[in-house]
């Protein structure tokens, strides 16, 4: 099983879009930086742009949704010890900039490997490097937990899911709580996490893998990581819970099958792989009785 998807990651609003480049535009601007054009990246709940000419990129989202110094300061303190983090933008000083609604954050600009996949054995090194640097930081980050509890609100209210079939809602909270139970009876090492090291938060750079997107950071065990990469990546992994991995694995999806029946997601396809999700999930738990 390979997840994709997170929290929440539906597009910005197309009314906001102009708004954000000119904010990232403005920003950059500010600092001394050429930003004629902007060149869509990627829209997710976070719009990224590749601003021209200076070559930085701008991660831009409304300010009530980010949690973008933190972001910052992991990136800047994992880049100083060589983890694979993508860089923040050079020659300027590493900072947060409000522009009229949005906060902006500035980024170096990587070529993309040739082909675009990263190997399996690169993926889990890339992790296990990322997991030392982590463990050497002191930040103050929710557990993962935190995330199954807002999944399981999400499922009790039912004016948030209404397409949601009582028989699936059941089936959905009982394994969040069922797994929840098991991994925290489990005595196992915490630390932080990147949170969301999907192959989507892993760029293919010339200069190697980079993970982007640290603002999902919570603790809990590397397994919890490790579940959200695809299930090849693993088989490179030492010294882990593979009973703990499994249970993470489905934890993450009972997580993420949840998100895609909140009314306000608009994740393409996401009803059809919500579908696709919840087969699994039964199957799991005709196994488990």
């Amino acid at each position: 099983m390979t997840v994709l998807y997170g929290e929440g990651r539906s597009a910005m609003r197309v009314s906001e879009l102009p708004c954000a480049v000119a904010a990232a535009r403005a920003a950059a601007a500010s600092l001394g930086l050429a930003a004629d054009e902007a060149v869509v990246l990627h829209d997710s709940n976070k719009l990224t742009l590749r601003l021209l000419p200076c070559d930085v990129v701008a991660r831009v989202a409304p300010v009530a949704d980010q949690v973008a110094r933190l972001e910052v300061e992991l990136a800047q303190r994992l880049t100083e010890m060589g983890s694979p983090v993508a860089a923040l933008a050079p020659r300027v000083t590493p900072d947060v900039h409000e522009r009229d609604g949005f906060v902006v954050t500035l980024w170096t600009y990587c070529e993309p490997a040739v082909p675009p996949e990263v190997p399996p054995a690169a993926y889990a090194d890339a992790l296990a490097r990322l997991h030392a640097g982590m463990r050497q930081l002191d930040v103050p980050a929710p557990h993962f937990t935190v995330r199954v509890d807002r999944a399981q609100r999400l499922l009790a209210d039912r004016d948030r899911t209404p397409a949601l079939a009582e028989a699936d809602r059941r089936l959905l909270d009982g394994t969040l709580g069922r797994l929840r139970r098991a991994i925290g009876e489990r005595d196992t090492a915490e630390q932080l996490l990147h949170g969301e090291p999907h192959p989507g938060n892993l760029l293919a750079t010339e200069s190697g893998p980079l993970f982007v997107d640290l603002e999902t950071c919570c603790r809990g065990p590397v397994e919890f990581d490790l579940a959200h990469a695809p299930d090849d990546v693993a088989e490179h992994c030492a010294d882990i819970d593979r009973d703990l991995l499994h249970d993470c694995r489905l934890l993450v999806l009972a997580m993420i099958t949840t998100w895609r029946w909140d009314r306000h997601d608009r994740l393409p396809n996401g009803r059809r792989l919500a579908g696709e999700w919840l087969g699994r999930l039964r199957e799991a738990s005709a196994e488990v009785r």
